[in-house]
């Protein structure tokens, strides 16, 4: 049995696993008790999620972990091989899904929002948004041209990239244009996305407190 640790980005893992149609057990973790979580701590000392327990194998980062249950439980249509010509498009905009939207995003949200007064609009703030700005029009320009970032076929880059969308416009820091929003109702109108739903109740929760499409 998979079991993961963590909703925030563990909404990635949980939904590749819904897609895969693997079982797995989602482990609820209180980021602000997790001092006190000691068979959290057993699992990741380090005391961040998500987490994936895969017997004695323990990994974390959710882009690695979607990478590895793609290599482990495929092939499938959700990843991309490396003899594809669309391989370069569906690596890129797999990690760039965290590194350029969904990292930059946690920045402008703590300097936004999470910061005492006097530190919000700090400068790394406004470069943390400029960079979310800037990779996003990466992924404006390769809508333009199809319906998901590898072309015609759902992958799971498209969940790295929808994530991170949806977690600057649930936090009230990104409003969607036209395309973001025309991807997003198609990425979340999924089966496998409203079951993963279904399953991370503290998402669900937020989300429907949060903007909507």
């Amino acid at each position: 049995m998979l079991t993961v640790y963590g909703e925030g980005r563990g909404f990635r893992v949980v939904w590749l696993l819904e897609e895969l149609g693997l079982a797995y057990r989602l482990r609820p973790v209180d980021l602000l008790a997790a001092g006190k979580d000691r068979d959290f701590l057993a699992v990741n000392p380090a005391g961040f999620i998500p987490v994936l327990q895969d017997g004695d194998t323990i990994m974390v980062e959710s882009i690695a972990i979607l990478e590895y249950l793609l290599a482990r439980h495929g092939p499938n249509s959700l990843a991309v091989a490396p003899d594809d010509p669309a391989f370069a498009p569906y690596l890129q905009f797999l990690h760039l899904g965290e590194a350029g939207l969904a990292g930059p995003m946690n920045t402008v949200l703590v300097g936004r929002q999470l910061a005492p007064e006097a530190e919000r609009g700090a400068r790394v703030t406004r470069w943390a948004a400029e960079t979310f700005e800037s990779r996003l029009g990466l992924v404006i320009r390769r809508l333009a041209d199809c319906p998901y970032l590898v072309g015609d076929r759902f992958t799971a880059a498209d969940i790295s990239v929808s994530y991170a969308l949806l977690l600057g416009l649930r936090t009230g820091n990104y409003v969607p244009g036209p395309t973001e929003r025309d991807y997003l109702v198609r990425t979340t109108a999924r089966p496998a996305y409203a079951r993963a739903m279904e399953s991370c109740q503290a998402t669900k929760a937020w989300a429907a407190r949060s903007p909507g499409l």
